[in-house]
């Protein structure tokens, strides 16, 4: 009998992400780490292993942190850490994700507040991979650079597979990956943003018909399915034409039909952005 084809939910969206993660440990005796607000596409993701520390965002409330947690940052929200108990900097391990692909912004835009992800119950591969993290900083071995690099990749797919598995608000990317029909409709047009999708065509990838995949789209992302393959194919065509591909290329790439519908649709963007 053969096995039924398991949904890859994340591969064609790491693909679109292209992160690049950095592991590096806070000092020992520091009383507080801060972070200042800077730009690029870049998450702070701090793990908490032990203990507790307090989360501190300014003009908010401050918010206690208990491990085992990971706090989840973006890079233009300025924050800081201190420890509120004896051992939790011992332990304290710091990550900077740098999202270098061309849909880099559709998970940035997940985070526009800090997140406190709580690891209770978290699958067995990511902790395994927090312990590793863990007993490298401690007790540094041969080769420590080059086993942190990967990881750290390690690191942060675990934690998407986390948040896909359980997320931490009522709608949004993580939620429709987490939902099997709509996911199979995401997984499509992340993997192939050029092709002639439509809303027939979609509603197939998720086994939906065509009026309940619109509405269930609709509430969970929301956004109609159109408009999120439109921002998909604009976050696509945006970072293809800033890394000098040219418009002919990025048009083709990223869906367009003609590299006049793709200037039309950056100018309008442009023009909302100002």
């Amino acid at each position: 009998m053969n096995n039924p084809i398991r949904l890859d939910r994340l591969s064609a969206l790491l693909e679109g992400l292209a992160p690049r993660v950095e592991v590096m440990r806070a000092e020992i005796g520091t009383s507080t780490v801060s972070f200042e607000a800077t730009s690029g596409q870049l998450l702070y993701l701090h793990l908490v292993a032990q203990g507790e520390v307090r989360l501190s965002v300014p003009h908010e409330d401050f918010v206690t942190v208990t491990a085992p947690a990971i706090v989840i940052c973006r890079a233009d929200r300025a924050h800081s850490l201190t420890p509120l108990s004896g051992r939790a900097f011992e332990t304290l391990i710091c990550a900077k994700a740098f999202l270098e692909g061309p849909v880099a912004s559709l998970l940035l835009g997940e985070f526009t507040q800090q997140l406190v992800v709580p690891l209770d119950g978290a699958d067995s591969s990511l902790n395994h991979v927090i312990h590793l993290i863990s007993s490298e900083l401690l007790e540094p071995r041969c080769g420590q650079p080059a086993l942190l690099d990967r990881a750290g990749d390690i690191l942060f797919i675990g934690l998407l597979r986390h948040l896909v598995a359980h997320p931490r608000t009522t709608s949004g990317l993580f939620n429709g990956l987490a939902d099997p029909r709509i996911a199979g409709a995401l997984v499509a047009m992340h993997a192939a943003p050029q092709n002639d999708w439509n809303l027939d065509t979609l509603a197939k990838e998720a086994g939906m018909s065509r009026t309940s995949f619109a509405t269930r789209f609709r509430e969970v992302m929301n956004h109609p399915p159109g408009k999120y393959l439109g921002y998909v194919r604009l976050s696509i065509a945006h970072r293809a034409v800033q890394s000098g591909l040219g418009l002919k290329r990025a048009a083709k790439d990223s869906g367009y039909t003609s590299v006049s519908a793709l200037s039309r649709a950056l100018s309008r963007a442009k023009l909302l952005n100002d």
